[in-house]
C-alpha cells in the first residue's frame, strides 16, 4: 500500500490485533480500532489515542449495523475479534458460535454495504484437528471442538460472503502466535501466559504430559507483517497457513525459561505436533518471518511483568478448569 488507507481492526486492543495497529500506525495509515475490552486491553493501544491517525470504538461487534459509520470511509478491514481462549469453549459453545460467527457476519455486512476494498480475516490452524504434518492448506478439516468449530465457521462465512456478494476475502490461517501483550484474562489457555505468570511468582512450570509435544510458534510481529501482505496483495479468495515452520517443544520453553517444572495430565483432542507449511505465502506473498524463537522468548522475558497481575494456575486449578474437556473430548 503506497498510497494512505483507512483501515478498520477488529479486536485492535487484543494480543495480535494490538501489533497489527502498531504496524499500520508507523506505515502511515488511518487505523480505526472497534473492540469491546473483553479480551483485550486498553493500555495495548493507549499510546496511539493522542494519534490523530487513530480512532477507538468501544464496541461489541454483535452489535454492529449493516450501515455503520465507522465503515463508510474505511478502505480494508483485518478482523481479528472474537474469543479466543479455547479450553471454556467446551463449556460455552453458543458464546463462541454467536462472537466468532454471527459477530463475523455483521463486520462481513457492514464491509459489503461499505465497499470495503480488502477484509482479512484472522483464521485458525486449530480447523485442522489432529493433522498429518506439515499441514497444508489442502488439510481436511476436522475440529476437535467448539471453539475450532466456531473459527471454521467465521471463515466459511467469509468465503460466502466473497462468493455471493463479490467481497474480496483473503483469510489467513495462524499456528501458534506467541509474544508480547498474549491474553491475561481469567481463563486458562495458552502456555506462555500460563509460564509467565508462573515464573513470577517462582512457581514450577506446569506442563501438559511430558513436554516432548511441539508447537509451531510464530513471533507475533511475524504475524502482522503476514496480515500486511495479505491486505496488500490483489489476489483474494485465499486462505493461507501462518507459522514459522520450525516447531518447538514445550521442554525448549522450559529451557529458555530457566524454571522448575511439574506435569500434568496430556489433554485428549490436542495434537503432538502443530507444523505449518508456509510454501503458499511465502512464495505468493513474498513473506518471510524475521524473529527467532530464542530472541522472541527473550523479548517476552524482558517484558514479564506485564503477566504480573494474570491468573496464577496450579495443577488443582488446572484440572478443575479443564474437567469437562476431559469429559467430553477423552476416548
Amino acid at each position: 500500500m503506497r498510497d494512505r488507507k483507512i483501515i478498520i481492526v477488529t479486536g485492535g486492543a487484543g494480543f495480535i490485533g494490538s501489533h497489527m495497529v502498531d504496524l499500520l500506525i508507523d506505515k502511515g495509515h488511518e487505523v480505526h480500532v472497534i473492540d469491546n475490552l473483553q479480551g483485550g486491553r486498553e493500555d495495548n493501544i493507549l499510546h496511539h489515542f493522542n494519534n490523530p491517525n487513530f480512532k477507538f470504538t468501544n464496541m461489541d461487534i454483535r452489535e454492529l449495523n449493516y450501515n455503520n459509520p465507522i465503515f463508510k470511509k474505511a478502505n480494508y478491514v483485518c478482523h481479528f475479534a472474537g474469543i479466543g481462549d479455547i479450553v471454556p469453549s467446551i463449556e460455552k459453545p453458543l458464546d463462541y458460535i454467536d462472537v466468532n460467527l454471527n459477530g463475523t457476519i455483521k463486520v462481513l455486512e457492514c464491509s459489503r454495504y461499505a465497499g470495503i476494498e480488502k477484509f482479512v480475516y484472522a483464521a485458525s490452524s486449530s480447523c485442522y484437528g489432529i493433522a498429518e504434518v506439515p499441514t497444508d492448506e489442502n488439510h481436511k478439516i476436522q475440529p476437535e471442538y467448539p471453539y475450532a468449530l466456531s473459527k471454521y465457521f467465521g471463515e466459511q462465512a467469509a468465503f460466502h460472503w466473497n462468493k455471493v456478494y463479490g467481497l474480496p476475502v483473503n483469510s489467513i490461517r495462524i499456528f501458534n502466535a506467541y509474544g508480547t501483550r498474549s491474553r491475561t484474562s481469567g481463563a486458562y489457555g495458552a502456555v506462555f501466559g500460563v509460564f509467565l505468570k508462573q515464573k513470577i511468582e517462582n512457581r514450577p512450570l506446569t506442563v501438559v504430559g511430558d513436554g516432548t509435544q511441539t508447537r509451531d510458534f510464530l513471533y507475533v510481529t511475524d504475524v502482522a507483517t503476514a496480515f500486511l501482505a495479505a491486505l496488500e496483495t490483489k489476489m483474494n479468495g485465499q486462505v493461507w497457513n501462518l507459522g514459522a515452520s520450525n516447531p518447538q517443544s514445550v521442554n525448549k520453553i522450559v529451557e529458555l525459561l530457566n524454571s522448575d517444572v511439574t506435569y500434568i495430565p496430556k489433554r485428549p483432542g490436542e495434537p503432538e505436533c502443530t507444523y505449518a507449511d508456509t510454501a503458499k505465502i511465502r512464495s505468493e506473498l513474498n513473506w518471510k518471518d524475521k524473529v527467532s524463537f530464542e530472541d522472541g522468548v527473550k523479548t517476552l522475558l524482558l517484558n514479564i511483568d506485564y503477566w504480573k497481575n494474570a491468573p496464577l494456575w496450579t495443577p488443582d486449578t488446572i484440572a478443575i478448569a479443564t474437567k469437562n474437556w476431559f469429559k467430553y473430548l477423552d476416548e
